[in-house]
């Protein structure tokens, strides 16, 4: 029998650069603002790549394939 206070879910956030799901707890790549929001990341290569083209990645125009 599965207790729900034990088995509750981490929150997840999606990364706008590979679209992986990632544990806002503990996000692997750590964390960037852009326009009064913060986004969540995989890798520290995600997060680099986001900080330097951030419009073109929430827009679609990029993306890199994991």
């Amino acid at each position: 029998m599965k207790i729900p206070l034990f088995s509750k879910k981490p929150e997840t956030a999606e990364d706008p650069v590979c679209h992986m799901k990632v544990d806002i707890s503990a996000p692997g790549g750590g964390t960037a603002e852009y326009d009064g929001t913060t986004y969540y990341f995989c890798s520290p290569g995600c997060r680099v790549a986001f900080e330097k083209e951030p419009a073109a990645y929430l827009s679609g125009e990029k993306s890199i394939e994991m």
